[in-house]
């Protein structure tokens, strides 16, 4: 049995996962504010799943980050986690090694492993939430990159902007027209107001679009094209069988299939086979890849007493 936990800024999750991929338990904490509070927190959160399972497992924890070759944590949106050692705090703490990975690259894991990608050689998973990032897994090995910013697509400018979108939004990495600027949940509901002058909710605009609203239609088809055009630029690099999609703006109703049938006006290929798919296992996703992060074979993780 492995544990998997989601560190992320406002809730802790952790979940024991078996190896046949079904949940053993599931607890969650609020995240504390500050870096030895967070430390402290994942390790009582093993504490107590472990102690409901009765048995000692592997951990791997998915943080909103990356990591230096130094194993500092840096590009955290959890800004206390920033220049610190969390790997080695952690393992200290729980006595055993710690494998830590960024949420996305997680969220692919999880998906790759028995979710919408399971079987495909080459899997690149999206998150499309507050922010847009993203993972690669290739025949089960999750790719960190050697700046361990593997699938950072979201960073990337917009391909094949129109004038009205040219140069795009600042970003706060410091460009403009970042694809993030462009998909994210935000960035979403800034088009929307932008276009009409009304202020509305992702979730509202949806509804709109539903009951025939012009504005929030039109909305809704410039959000599919945008993304057709950067998931086209990811497949021309990458070339990935599956493309699963994630997020909370993944929820999206007809996403996959809106974005499938606009993908060959942009892909650099007669045909395009890749497939893109909403994702299985939902909000559970990242921590489950966090759990799979540990190979079947743990003999390596409890050799810490």
């Amino acid at each position: 049995m492995r544990i998997g936990i989601d560190l992320g800024g406002t809730k802790i999750e952790g979940i024991a996962l078996t190896d046949g991929g079904e949940i053993a338990e599931r607890r969650r904490v609020t995240t504390p504010r500050d870096y030895r509070g967070s430390v402290e927190a994942v390790g009582d959160l093993v504490d107590a799943i472990e102690g409901a399972v009765s048995t000692r497992c592997s951990v791997g924890v998915g943080i909103p980050g990356a990591l230096t070759p130094e194993g500092l944590v840096k590009n955290a949106n959890s800004t206390w986690l920033i220049g610190n050692p969390l790997g080695r705090d952690l393992e200290g703490r729980l006595s055993r090694p710690v494998r830590l990975m960024n949420d996305a690259n997680c969220f692919a894991v999880s998906e790759a492993a028995d979710g919408a990608g399971a079987g495909a050689d080459v899997v690149f998973g999206v998150i499309l939430g507050t922010g847009v990032g993203g993972g690669i897994v290739v025949k089960g090995q999750c790719l960190a990159g050697a700046n361990s910013i593997a699938g950072e697509w979201g960073h990337n400018p917009l391909p094949w902007m129109s004038p009205d979108e040219y140069p795009g939004s600042a970003c706060y990495c410091g460009k403009r027209g970042c694809i993030e600027t462009f998909l994210s949940g935000p960035a979403f509901e800034r088009d929307f107001a932008e276009q009409t002058g009304v202020a509305m909710a992702s979730r509202a605009i949806v509804v709109a679009a539903a009951q025939g609203e012009s504005g929030a239609r039109q909305a809704l088809a410039r959000y599919h094209d945008r993304l057709a055009r950067a998931l086209a630029g990811l497949i021309n690099v990458l070339d990935p069988d599956v493309v699963v999609l994630g997020g909370g703006m993944s929820n999206l109703p007809l996403l996959s299939e809106s974005v499938t049938a606009l993908l060959p006006r942009y892909v650099f290929s007669n045909s395009v086979r890749t497939r893109v798919v909403p994702n299985v296992h939902g909000d559970a996703s990242g921590v489950r890849g966090a759990a799979w992060l540990w190979p079947r074979d743990r003999a390596d993780v409890i050799d810490k007493q």
